[in-house]
């Protein structure tokens, strides 16, 4: 009984190791490219996303990732290609080389800068608490102001 349960086990790992392997089908390669490129129309929307209708980029696009995928091209060279044709701007998401580095990195930098600046100025506030007006009192002046705060919270 033991055999039997090590058996498909084994079985189990051979066919997820085989699995893995295996390239993902067209219509799923056509999926993942296409929500990585922006349509050029100027709608600002990903290329398997734009909706208007009569967009000739959109249709123009998809024909020519659809001619690229059967021609069997790897995925980055097909990136690449319309990288080369429309610009860098066709990527939806920009590259981690180089300069592009930067769009990554800076919201979290400008995030930590505003937390910094945010805690720095509140603790400024909160360590020269002074009472508004009390430096111009004279002692008798305040007095009567805590006598009558004291008449008026009593009644």
């Amino acid at each position: 009984m033991k055999w039997k349960y090590i058996v498909q086990s084994l079985a189990l790992v051979v066919i997820c190791v085989g699995l893995m392997g295996a390239s993902p089908s067209p219509e799923a390669r056509f999926n993942d490219l296409g929500h990585k490129l922006m349509c050029k129309c100027g709608c600002s929307q990903i290329l398997l996303e734009c909706n208007h209708v009569g967009c000739s980029y959109s249709t123009k696009m998809r024909d020519q990732l659809t001619a690229a995928l059967q021609r069997g091209e790897a995925d980055g060279l097909i990136l690449d290609g319309f990288v080369q044709e429309y610009g860098s701007t066709v990527l939806a998401a920009p590259t981690t080389t180089g300069f592009n580095i930067v769009a990554w990195i800076m919201p979290f930098v400008a995030l930590v800068a505003g937390l910094t600046l945010v805690t720095v100025i509140v603790r400024k506030w909160k360590f020269n608490v002074a009472p508004v007006g009390a430096q111009n009192l004279s002692d008798v002046e305040l007095d009567e102001f805590r006598r009558r705060a004291r008449q008026e919270t009593n009644e």
